[in-house]
């Protein structure tokens, strides 16, 4: 199951007098991944480099802010995506040393910045939610409103017309679950229909 994170976590490492500031936090897309290394850059004007990677489904992102290509963004991004994480900035702001790393060593700085912050992050599952209408006849309304209720269901109406029509939200997994089981007890009575 994909997680994201509840709150920024930081690393800090000194590799052959070059300064890595690593920081895992939550973001759900590019703009406001854009704005959090805008950010950075207000408050480190002096860095060498603030490199970061985004995995936020279609809007992810790997930059490497000036480094040679391929040693930082790309590697902080296969971090990211080692640990199933979902809405998740990783950003590293670079102090320049004096002494070259080579890319095996910005490869090597940059992929433990980020996994470092990422031991100190608290990690949570991403719940995704689905709404659900069913119609069903009257006979059958105690038996879903039970079922429903079990399943942890946010009941969000109810009309009562030729028929009774719920509308309700609960997680896909538990949905699938809910229509799997009210299916097999009513012998497919029940009228489903996603939202």
């Amino acid at each position: 199951m994909p997680q994201t994170l509840a709150e920024p976590a930081h690393s800090e490492l000194i590799i052959k007098k070059s300064r890595f500031m690593g920081c895992v936090e939550p973001v759900m897309d590019r703009s406001a991944a854009q704005r959090r290394v805008a950010a950075l850059w207000a408050e480190h004007p002096l860095a060498s480099h603030v490199c970061w990677a985004l995995l936020a489904g279609g809007q992810s992102a790997a930059v490497d802010d000036g480094e040679p290509s391929g040693t930082a963004g790309r590697p902080m991004l296969e971090v990211l995506r080692h640990q199933d994480l979902e809405g998740v900035l990783a950003t590293v702001v670079r102090y320049y040393g004096g002494i070259n790393l080579g890319a095996g060593g910005l490869v090597r700085a940059y992929t433990n910045s980020v996994a470092q912050a990422l031991l100190q992050a608290k990690k949570v599952s991403i719940v995704r939610w689905m709404d659900v209408r069913c119609v069903a006849a009257y006979a059958l309304e105690g038996l879903i409103r039970r079922e429903m209720e079990q399943a942890g269901a946010h009941l969000l109406g109810v009309s009562h017309g030729d028929q009774v029509e719920f509308r309700y939200r609960l997680t896909e997994t538990a949905a699938q679950e809910l229509i799997t089981r009210l299916n097999e007890s009513t012998a497919g009575r029940i009228l489903w229909m996603t939202t």
